[in-house]
């Protein structure tokens, strides 16, 4: 996977209703996914972030910055 993709959090929550977990990325509005495993929701993840980034970079747009956290702030 290409740098530009690799430091984007990935929130991962049940959904009890949809019975899949949920994959939000906080920092790319409306970036979302889901998948049947923790596994898979994982890979589902890194797959919508490339796609989220590379449709922004087609269409002109910017690519929001990283919030980032630190363990020592």
């Amino acid at each position: 996977m290409n740098e530009k993709y690799e430091h984007h959090s990935l929130v991962i929550q049940w959904s009890e209703l949809d019975n899949v977990y949920i994959v939000t990325v906080s920092e790319l509005p409306g970036c979302k996914t889901h998948g049947e495993t923790r596994e898979e929701a994982v890979q589902q993840g890194k797959d919508a972030i490339e796609s989220w980034i590379d449709a922004m970079e087609a269409w002109g747009r910017p690519i929001p910055a990283l919030s980032g956290l630190s363990m020592f702030s």
